[in-house]
């Protein structure tokens, strides 16, 4: 229950010509007005940095991610979140308890759930949200891809959910979570990477980086392979499993038999709550969203690729004094491979074999 405000002034810095705009200076303490919207943005913006929501991943990332282990009636109020964010921000927990088909109680069990301390501290997150897309003059789309879009729209939809794919990783990447991930890499004796489907091409993809620096690895996607291979790991070992949903039964199985067996166990998913992460010493995550001709291969990729790369530069970075000796040595060895290329590595000139190149 709201006891006090306290309020100090601000102007809008979006609309110069606007009045100022009341501010709480404390999310605990706040009061939404419902109000004009620009003001309420850059008013929750404002509240959401001063009491350290600004510090965190996008609400809506999170309740995307939490989705799949929410209770039934949970899910419901995060679908009508989701829906139009900016709307629920100006509601009432009334309201959006009506729109989902539950109760008060439902609703300030699903903030907590999320991970905000209630109601209001959950609209001034979403209205923070908001209005950082509306300051950065965000264009959004609903995702889907549609029978009736044209190729331009198709275009668009896809760029805009691989930029947001990847932008919405990034803010929620958990630090922490990375550097444990990177540590450990840097000092285990082989590293065994597992994914099916379209995770299993990530997986090529980042043992390959891992073997041109000079780390021991292997890629497994194939299920019997990729068992024989866990059930050969010992401690001092690390085994990485990749998954969108994080319930994929092959790769669970696959971690499963490497911690058996002593491994440390790491896990990618999109989902912090899903079945793998059971079964994970360490656990970092994406924020990609699969829509219509797009699940289980594209913007969830790009997330995957993403936070890999991330991995791989910071265990490079930690690791450089061997890591340049093997990345010259692989240059060298593939350099003459290459059309173009004189037998001394320097390049052709365009005329001829024996000129120099301009």
């Amino acid at each position: 229950m709201i006891t006090e405000c306290i309020w100090c002034t601000v102007r809008n810095p979006l609309e110069p010509s606007n009045p100022v705009t009341p501010l709480l200076p404390s999310a605990s303490r706040a009061v939404l007005q419902v109000g004009e919207t620009r003001n309420l943005g850059v008013m929750a913006s404002l509240v959401a940095n001063n009491s350290g929501l600004g510090d965190e991943s996008s609400p809506l990332v999170r309740i995307r991610s939490l989705l799949p282990g929410l209770a039934r009636a949970e899910q419901r109020v995060a679908q009508v979140v989701l829906d139009d964010p900016a709307a629920v921000a100006h509601r009432s927990i009334t309201e959006v308890a009506e729109s989902a088909g539950t109760s008060e109680t439902t609703v300030t069990r699903f903030c907590k759930a999320i991970g905000v301390g209630g109601y209001p501290e959950l609209r001034l997150a979403l209205a923070a949200a908001t209005a950082r897309s509306s300051a950065l003059h965000v264009q959004t789309f609903d995702g889907d891809i549609n029978p009736s879009d044209e190729i331009e729209q198709i275009v668009a939809k896809v760029a805009f959910a691989d930029a947001r794919a990847v932008e919405e990783t990034a803010d929620q990447l958990s630090l922490d979570a990375l550097a444990g991930v990177v540590d450990l890499l840097a000092k285990a004796n082989r590293i065994d990477v597992y994914g099916v489907g379209a995770s299993g091409f990530v997986a090529s993809d980042f043992q390959q980086k891992l073997h041109r620096i000079g780390r021991t690895s292997f890629a497994w996607t194939d299920p019997h392979k990729a068992l024989t291979s866990a059930a050969l790991l010992k401690r001092g070992d690390v085994a990485l499993a990749i998954s969108h949903t994080g319930s994929t039964v092959e790769t669970i199985d696959f971690l499963s038999v490497a911690r058996q067996y002593g491994a440390t166990t790491m896990a990618l998913t999109n989902f912090p709550r899903s079945a793998i992460t059971q079964l994970a010493d360490h656990v970092i995550t994406t924020a990609a969203r699969e829509t219509t001709f797009r699940s289980g291969a594209m913007a969830s990729r790009i997330a995957q690729l993403t936070v890999l790369d991330c991995v791989y530069v910071a265990l490079a970075q930690r690791v450089a004094d061997s890591v340049q000796a093997a990345l010259d040595a692989g240059e060298a060895a593939i350099r003459r491979r290459r059309l173009g290329s004189r037998p001394d590595g320097r390049r052709r000139s365009p005329g001829g074999a024996g000129g120099q190149a301009p």
